[in-house]
């Protein structure tokens, strides 16, 4: 899935001149402080924040270390699947960049600032600028790139860079483990697939765990994801938003669209253009519309209320 904003290349236009000059300035201080005293950053490299704490725990913090934000709802099937992602990945880097988890129902004003058209969506702060990464469900390699793009421009327009932490040291007050659950290891290999970018191995992951659990909700949306993936590669986008929009009524051509709206983060115009067509269209070509649309919800998760307003759209061409 090709992730929204990839590129780093808007980092300068979004932060004036003078802002990354204090922000070095900023930077080079707080780090000849640390070598005064001997000291060494803490905190936590994952944790939640409100409105209340976006001024200390985000703003400020952004002008020693980049700080990632993934805002996620609790109805958000996507983003329960994201976020503990984030968290290891923010372990790995050990400090080279924090996470900062918002919630969108409890913070509407910070989503409305930053622009949250849908969850997951996920942006840094660097010295205080927004610069949004990609929305959606995104595979941990691609991830890996954004996040190496963000800190590369961090030090190189603002001289900000993390300091390493211990993140065993840093999580100590995280509670107990859960315990490991039956399907722990297949889930695990089918993560494990999707940075490797072998897609057709985690798609055959997830179905071995719903061979045995149909209604696994984590492995459900495994799989519609994978097999979205999977369904993307190799399109070229441009050819096939030109043949959906030269003949509305190709199905085949309508649904391959829909796939690339919602892979760029479009959920309700891939919604929208599937409902469309199974309006216009009538018999198997209508079933094959009504099918891909059912897969898509899969995809966002059936508590999206995305999802369900275009249940209600689907029920009103339908019947």
């Amino acid at each position: 899935m090709q992730p929204r904003n990839m590129s780093m290349s808007g980092v300068v236009d979004l932060a004036a001149v003078k802002a990354a000059g204090e922000a070095k300035q900023k930077a080079e201080q707080a780090r000849a402080e640390a070598a005064r005293t001997g000291a060494r950053p803490g905190g936590r490299l994952d944790f939640d924040v409100d409105e209340a704490g976006f001024q200390q725990d985000v703003l400020q913090r952004s002008t020693e270390v980049p700080v990632v934000i993934q805002f996620w709802a609790e109805w958000c099937q996507p983003c329960k699947q994201l976020r503990p992602r984030l968290e290891k990945l923010a372990a790995e880097y050990a400090g080279k960049f924090v996470l900062a988890k918002i919630d969108v129902d409890a913070n509407q004003m910070l989503a409305q600032q930053f622009g949250v058209q849908g969850v997951p969506a996920v942006f840094a702060v660097v010295a205080g600028q927004p610069i949004p990464l990609f929305q959606g469900a995104v595979p941990d390699a691609q991830i890996r790139q954004v996040l190496d793009q963000l800190i590369q421009a961090a030090e190189q327009q603002f001289g900000i860079v993390g300091a390493p932490v211990d993140p065993d040291a840093a999580d100590q007050e995280e509670a107990p483990m859960a315990p490991v659950g039956p399907y722990d290891g297949l889930l695990e290999a089918a993560s494990q697939a999707l940075d490797a970018g072998d897609l057709g191995g985690a798609i055959q992951a997830y179905k071995n765990v719903l061979a045995d659990d149909p209604a696994h909700p984590e492995a459900k949306l495994g799989l519609a994801q994978a097999e979205l993936l999977q369904r993307v590669q190799g399109m070229d986008p441009q050819q096939v938003r030109k043949a959906a929009a030269d003949d509305p009524s190709d199905v085949a051509a309508q649904i391959r669209a829909a796939d690339l709206d919602l892979v760029g983060g479009h959920v309700e115009d891939a919604f929208g253009r599937l409902v469309d067509t199974v309006k216009r269209t009538a018999g198997e070509q209508r079933e094959q519309a009504r099918l891909r649309l059912l897969e898509l919800f899969e995809v966002i998760g059936q508590d999206d209320p995305r999802v369900t307003a275009a249940r209600t759209a689907l029920a009103r061409v339908l019947f």
